[in-house]
């Protein structure tokens, strides 16, 4: 006779420490720790580094490359196309 192969799908407590926030759902994570829930249930609890309350793309905090910016600072510095001196690039 064979045996299930299936991982026990239930429901466990994700939590995300830096922004002090938790959420329940189903998954086949295991922890061999514990929270309670609002629901007075008890819950296996797995601690991630990052979720959609602390990460930059979904606060609104995402840093952007200003690439314009970037391209005129390298010119200034290093000079512009005045240096290219044909298709092969650089100076004869």
């Amino acid at each position: 006779m064979q045996q299930d192969k299936h991982p026990d799908y239930r429901p466990v407590v994700f939590r995300d420490r830096s922004a002090g926030y938790a959420f329940l759902t189903r998954s086949t994570a295991t922890s061999d720790q514990t929270i309670e829930w609002d629901d007075g249930e008890t819950y296996p609890v797995v601690d991630v580094e990052i979720s959609s309350e602390s990460h930059p793309f979904y606060t609104g905090k995402a840093r952007t490359v200003d690439s314009e910016g970037r391209v005129a600072a390298f010119e200034r510095r290093y000079g512009g196309a005045e240096r290219d001196s044909g298709p092969g690039g650089g100076a004869a």
